[in-house]
């Protein structure tokens, strides 16, 4: 082993707001002593405490755009749910949107920036 995942960043224009909605979507909690004002937002714990995941502000950020491979999907994360209805309509709520795309135990989502996600289940 080289080293140990740190964070899992994700550019967007609006750090605190993604932050905000992962937050919700994920149940971590934010991290004020390793966030730079709205430029730099961390979920999760300290360095080397599993999961964390940091917002970075990207300005003129291009959007992915699901399933358009001239505007690739960059990263994308899996989120396990144990009902898919009710995670679908809390997600929803939350300013996701449902993308094209599922297949036998998830669905595709963007989040507010436009990064796709998807809702798994067993």
């Amino acid at each position: 082993m080289i080293g140990q995942l740190r964070s899992t960043v994700i550019d967007c224009p609006d750090p605190r707001a993604l932050a905000g909605f992962y937050a919700e979507l994920l149940g971590l909690p934010l991290v004020e002593e390793n966030s730079d004002g709205d430029d730099w937002v961390v979920l999760g714990g300290s360095p080397g405490h599993q999961p964390r995941l940091a917002f970075q502000k990207a300005l003129n950020l291009r959007a992915p755009a699901w399933p358009d491979p001239e505007r690739p999907q960059q990263f994308h994360l899996d989120v396990t749910v144990d009902d898919i209805e009710a995670a679908e309509k809390a997600a929803l709520a939350l300013g996701a949107r449902r993308l094209p795309g599922e297949g036998d135990g998830w669905r595709v989502y963007a989040d507010p920036a436009g990064h796709p996600f998807c809702l798994c289940w067993d």
